[in-house]
């Protein structure tokens, strides 16, 4: 095998790290724009960050990473080989055998099972075969080129047009879209080659839009998402210079004043993180955006990140003016590339209005952003996974302590929070803490997105004060269909926990659901009726979990196999002693899982599978 790059391969990676350095300028090496003022460690920082893009851009190139276009990708940011495959290796969307040109990855989740996925991946098999499997679950692709083949996905973050797809297109000019509703017929289309649907998330469902009652949403479908000028007409950049006047400290404890809780799931006090990296002395400082939204049924932050990318920009920029950070990144999941286009699109917007850079609106501060997409990681939205996904590492969470205020991306101060949660910071610099509190109840300030999918007549994104109840929630989405009996509801994701028809007038708030031994998570909210199949559906919950542990610790690599072996044989009556027994195994796997994994993946593995044993009667411990 040839392990030299093609010119072809060289010229995309080099788009991406610029032309290499002249070997009488020090080296062939090339690196990314902060390379020729760095030095030393930093200099060598500054190269590694720019791994994943550069493995990307292969990928996008000709549809997969070949060995000689890993090795000049090595020598071009000066990172041993070995590792290097390790980084690669890691991503789902990343692939070190040959694939076709275009690729259909098609959404086999819980979602979109419920929306006719599975009659979707049955079609594609009676015409187009079996699908590739990745080289992450045993088996390589080895397909012949300029052919079409597809794959199934976990969730694509398209829930509220469900069943879903994302097609990529390698080449000179790499196309990547996700297409929606999609039908039998339709990817047929696409793999035949015919043209492609329009990117699906650009049409988002926005049952509310046009409400006075919108805060975060109020411009998503009424404001040009590309146009600085309408963002502002539409009191974009006020609450920049409301914080401006506020000065850092000011900004920090409207913050702690409004009980902003963290919409990632985690429900940590926004003010209070702010204010622990403001407190660090150590330089430089970052600001984060987590975007890697990968927990089924969620996809709020896409609706954000596509219809109102500068909200993200400016938020982050407060962040940046009221901890001292001078550098942001956004970290993207790779399967929103609509959503990375346009948040890449309005930084630069912003950098030509002067809203970035070094003197940002003439405030006297110093701040700029970078986009970092993923490639198909669930654990990167893990915060310290996604830092060393951006340094160029294999995305593998960290212990903590200590934590990221103190230790963070690259190994300084980082304020990290999720798309949500950033864009909620606007109203409370503009309007004031107290009267963002003042909405809501206890520490369930504010409005908040509900993602609402599955056996609701209106999917979509839903923003409400956290004091409506569930079942108010989803009568706003139209319930379910006539006829039909609601017979559950996933809240919070594929990672917290099944309530029941009984649970339903619960107040939406932290409060009322750890009282219930619930969690409000990611905002999901999943509906099952009486034609869903929720062992099934329980089973690709495990089956998520036991795909995405990055495996680096034991409790989580093993205890996620075990758990669906488990369920398998509950499943089909083939159980290791009684039922009871398997229940009992279960049990004891979920406890060495919560107590024994590093992060947030294997401590809540166990979570939707209990509540529906517990809750819901699943898997009965009287089969035979």
């Amino acid at each position: 095998m040839d392990t030299r790059a093609s010119s072809e391969e060289q010229l995309a990676v080099d788009r991406v790290l610029g032309a290499p350095r002249s070997p009488w300028d020090g080296g062939a090496r090339g690196s990314h724009r902060d390379y020729h003022t760095a030095s030393g460690g930093a200099a060598r920082r500054a190269e590694r960050t720019m791994l994943l893009p550069a493995l990307r851009a292969l990928q996008e190139h000709a549809g997969w990473v070949s060995e000689g276009g890993l090795n000049y990708v090595c020598e071009r940011l000066d990172v041993p080989p070995a590792e290097a495959w390790g980084v690669v290796t890691f991503y789902a969307l990343l692939s070190t055998s040959p694939r076709p040109t275009r690729m259909l990855h098609v959404c086999d989740d819980i979602g979109c099972r419920q929306r006719g996925g599975l009659a979707l991946c049955a079609a594609l098999r009676a015409s187009h075969g079996e699908p590739a499997v990745h080289e992450a679950q045993g088996h390589a692709v080895d397909l012949a080129a300029g052919q079409a083949a597809w794959m199934t996905s976990p969730c694509l973050g398209l829930c509220d047009q469900a069943p879903a797809a994302l097609v990529t297109d390698a080449g000179p000019e790499p196309v990547e879209r996700l297409l929606g509703r999609v039908s039998a017929s339709a990817v047929r289309d696409v793999m035949a080659g015919r043209a492609l649907l329009p990117d699906a998330s650009a049409s988002p469902a926005r049952p509310q839009q046009g409400s006075a009652e919108l805060v975060l949403l109020a411009r998503a479908g009424t404001v040009d998402p590309l146009s600085l000028d309408a963002y502002r007409a539409a009191g974009g950049y006020a609450a920049l210079a409301r914080a401006a006047q506020l000065g850092p400290q000011g900004v920090v404890t409207e913050l702690v004043v409004s009980k902003l809780a963290g919409r990632g799931g985690a429900a940590f006090p926004t003010g209070k993180k702010w204010e622990a990296v403001a407190a660090q002395q150590a330089t430089p400082k970052y600001v984060v955006c987590n975007a890697d939204e990968s927990e089924p049924g969620t996809f709020k932050d896409r609706v954000l990140l596509t219809d109102d990318p500068f909200a993200i920009v400016e938020a982050m920029t407060i962040a940046g003016f009221a901890t001292g950070a001078t550098q942001g990144y956004v970290y993207i999941r790779g399967e929103y590339p609509l959503a990375a286009e346009r948040v890449a699109q309005a930084i630069e917007a912003a950098r030509r209005a002067q809203l970035l850079g070094a003197n940002v609106g003439g405030h006297g501060f110093a701040f700029d952003i970078e986009v970092r997409r993923g490639a198909g990681a669930y654990i990167c939205g893990e915060e310290t996974a996604l830092f060393e996904s951006i340094a160029g590492r294999r995305g593998e969470p960290r212990n903590k302590p200590p934590f990221p205020v103190q230790v963070g991306l690259f190994g300084k101060p980082t304020v990290a929070n999720n798309v949500e949660t950033l864009v909620n910071v606007l109203p409370i610099v503009r309007h004031g803490g107290a009267a963002y509190a003042s909405v809501g109840s206890g520490i369930s300030t504010g409005t908040r997105l509900w993602c609402l999918s599955g056996a609701v007549q209106q999917p979509g994104v839903y923003e409400t004060p956290m004091t409506i109840t569930l079942a108010a929630l989803i009568a706003r989405a139209g319930g379910v269909a006539p006829g039909r009996t609601l017979r559950a509801v996933l809240l919070g994701g594929a990672a917290s926990t099944f309530v029941t028809p009984d649970q339903l007038e619960m107040p939406l708030t932290f409060e009322a659901a750890r009282a219930a031994g619930a969690s409000l998570g990611s905002g999901v909210v999943m509906v099952f009726d009486d034609t869903d199949d929720l062992e099934d559906h329980l089973l690709r919950i495990a089956a998520f979990f036991r795909d995405e542990s990055c495996g680096q610790c034991v409790p989580c690599r093993v205890g996620t196999v075990r758990q669906e072996e488990a369920l398998h044989r509950l499943k089909h009556r083939r159980t290791i002693g009684s039922a009871a027994d398997e229940h009992a195994l279960l049990a004891e796997i979920g406890a060495a899982m919560k107590d024994g994994s590093i992060c947030g993946l294997g401590q809540t593995a166990y979570a939707a599978v209990e509540s529906a044993i517990k809750s819901l009667g699943l898997f009965s411990a009287s089969r035979a």
